[in-house]
């Protein structure tokens, strides 16, 4: 009816028992197993074929076997199985139908499979019952390895996470014996890459060749343990550890290997940068390799989480509400690390660069992340905020390619108009007898008759960009001008400045 509200679609009901996707049933199968609970274990088998009244021993024995048969085969992998409630949709079985192990024994090949099928409403995934009446078969082909029957008894029939002793010992052992022969491969390998990388790789720092070794060496171990355990065959449950803790070793190798890979390229772009560039040296480059790395970092842990079984777009929009709240908080520093990249990256001034910021004078001493300092001419130092600093009118005395000559002669008004011009044409001969100087067109303007002055404005560059040796220029300019004056005749004015007059001269 138009108005009415939609009724609320109420939500399948949860299986308490964790059966709703293949994987998370044979992992509960296998925690109930290994923790005595065989009854438990059997609600994960589908005991329909079996007659009613042999189900209550026969299902906890076969559950018993099916954890044994999984622990001895070295190819079962929990992970391998579907995470998903509907299974694998992608393989040729019926949509209800998972394959969970295949097993070739004494020439005989032996697939279990698991169902889904609806208990009380609610869809769950067990083993088949096809699959539970084969289990007995399994279990006779299988049997003790020849050689576990010639270890001592002990060894084998003490057990932990359902693997025997003897398996536990060769692990450790394997575990520490990797660690002794990878740190003297790698001592080996540097021993040997050393003369090769001063040679043919020198911006290649030593220290940075060493850190290269370290995660290729975990890689190397991780790899061969890995191997190793197709040997061993730890349980089935205590596999499923191993693989999740190699799998958070290797991602975290790879992630540590390419952050040295950055570490190599970000010592390349510094050895190639001017030393007045020292602010991007030091603040822009420093902070742009550390959030790739925790970017690395924070992607491998959340390839770990998805290889966990965990759901990784929940945690994702999770980190993204804390995040911005974060950005909210400290919305100043943000402003102020964006103001420090604006000035960096479009570079107006560089360290020990005079310039002229706002109605002041100084020297760039520093530029960091939060902040700006100048050192002034009083000597003073100024600290301004890169929010405010980035904003700023800024005139850089360093970036110019010649510096302004620009006096201004006031002569004497009894100075003649012969005379101005006998002046106009010694002053421009001055400059332009000077290889310094770019006399331009008219370097010298007859500009105000003031007064008490008559006065010529002098307009030309000195071609230095250095401070020091422009005021030499100017000053022996200024003398040629003045001797020039003296030898025609030419005075300067003066201001006359009134005395005011005293006590004794007002008696």
């Amino acid at each position: 009816m138009p108005g009415q509200k939609p009724t609320a679609v109420p939500s399948a009901p949860a299986d308490p028992l964790k059966r709703t996707t293949p994987r998370s049933a044979i992992y509960a199968l296998l925690e109930a197993c290994h923790g005595g609970n065989l009854t438990l274990a059997s609600q994960y088998l589908d005991l329909r074929k079996i007659p009613a009244d042999q189900r209550g021993t026969a299902g906890p024995e076969r559950a018993k076997e099916l954890c044994s048969i999984l622990d001895r085969d070295p190819q079962f992998e929990v992970d391998q199985l579907s995470n998903s409630p509907q299974g694998n949709l992608q393989d040729s079985l019926a949509p209800d139908t998972e394959n969970l192990a295949t097993f070739h024994l004494k020439g005989q090949t032996i697939t279990l499979q698991m169902q889904r099928v609806s208990l009380q409403g609610v869809s769950v995934w067990l083993v088949s019952g096809d699959s539970v009446l084969r289990i007995p078969q399994l279990n006779a082909l299988a049997g003790e390895s020849a050689f576990e029957k010639k270890l001592p008894e002990w060894l084998v029939s003490i057990t932990f996470i359902g693997t025997p002793l003897w398996t536990w010992i060769a692990l450790v052992l394997l575990a520490l014996l990797l660690s002794l022969v990878s740190r003297l491969l790698s001592r080996i390998v540097i021993v040997i890459a050393t003369p090769i990388v001063k040679r043919y790789a020198k911006s290649l720092q030593a220290y940075r060749l060493e850190a290269f070794t370290e995660p290729l060496r975990l890689l190397l171990s991780v790899a061969v343990f890995r191997a190793c355990m197709e040997i061993l065959a730890p349980s089935a449950l205590l596999r499923t550890y191993l693989l999740n803790l190699m799998a958070l070793l290797i991602v975290l190798g790879l992630a540590s290997l390419v952050m040295r890979i950055v570490d190599v390229i970000s010592d390349r772009v510094t050895s190639r940068l001017d030393p007045r560039q020292r602010a991007l040296s030091y603040s822009v480059i420093p902070l742009f390799v550390r959030f790739v790395k925790i970017c690395l970092f924070c992607i491998a842990i959340l390839i770990v989480l998805e290889r966990w079984g965990y759901p990784t777009s929940t945690i994702i929009a999770g980190v993204g509400v804390g995040g911005l709240a974060i950005a909210l908080a400290a919305q100043k520093t943000i402003e102020n690390l964006f103001g420090s990249v604006s000035v960096i990256m479009d570079r107006p001034v560089l360290v020990g660069d005079f310039c002229k910021f706002g109605s002041q004078l100084g020297t760039v001493e520093d530029i960091g992340l939060r902040s700006t300092r100048l050192r002034t001419l009083d000597r003073t130092l100024v600290t301004i905020p890169n929010s405010v600093f980035s904003t700023m009118t800024l005139e850089n005395y360093a970036r110019r390619d010649r510096m302004w000559f620009h006096p201004t002669l006031q002569l004497r008004r009894d100075t003649t108009p012969q005379q101005i011009g006998q002046m106009m044409d010694a002053v421009k001969a001055i400059l332009e007898e000077n290889p310094k100087v770019n006399a331009g067109g008219v370097p010298v303007r007859f500009v105000n008759i003031a007064e008490q002055s008559f006065d010529l404005e002098i307009f030309a560059y000195v071609l230095t960009a250095d401070g020091d040796e422009f005021v030499k220029i100017q000053t022996e300019l200024l003398l040629k001008i003045l001797d020039a004056a003296a030898k025609l005749g030419v005075g300067f004015a003066v201001p006359i400045q009134e005395s005011l007059p005293s006590a004794h001269d007002e008696h």
